[in-house]
């Protein structure tokens, strides 16, 4: 059985998939090109759904099962739709010891998400850092870009009800 090397076609005619084909193009349709190709379908689309991981593993001639282990190795990559806004806790050693645990407690309690997931209402997503290098303003949280320093749950609670639909 012959092997079909058709160009793969995009899961829609958003016009957005051309950006993510001239990087492909730009980087010769290499399958090492995996990387940048997926950092362009997400900030063209937000996000990596199924149909997206599919369409570039079969362009670059890669596994999916390669597509989506560098997908979710890599902190930067979503595979669901970020939140309009985004609530960062630092559990590097410093902010842990100094509350990123309560922190993270109170805001599963308050609104029943995880690190790495959006609130019901889709208005913020939950994300920790490893270490945000600001060790001096423990504990360390960013909001929407902006760090904030020596926070703690009860003042994050209050940030976050700005944000969250009643």
């Amino acid at each position: 059985m012959p092997l079909d090397f058709a160009k793969p076609t995009p899961p829609s005619d958003d016009k957005r998939w051309k950006v993510v084909q001239a990087t492909m193009r730009r980087n010769g349709n290499r399958h090492d090109a995996l990387i940048e190709t997926l950092h362009t379908v997400q900030e063209s689309f937000g996000y990596l759904d199924d149909d997206a991981l599919r369409y570039v593993a079969v362009a670059l001639r890669v596994p999916l099962s390669r597509a989506y282990g560098v997908a979710t190795f890599y902190h930067f990559f979503r595979l669901k739709p970020a939140g309009k806004h985004t609530c960062v806790i630092c559990t590097g050693t410093a902010c842990y010891i100094k509350g990123a645990n309560q922190i993270l407690d109170s805001i599963q309690q308050a609104y029943g998400v995880k690190p790495g997931e959006t609130t019901a209402d889709g208005q913020v997503s939950v994300l920790t850092a490893r270490c945000l290098g600001a060790c001096g303003l423990a504990a360390a949280v960013v909001y929407d870009g902006e760090v904030a320093g020596k926070q703690e749950a009860g003042a994050v609670l209050e940030r976050l009800e700005k944000w969250v639909a009643p």
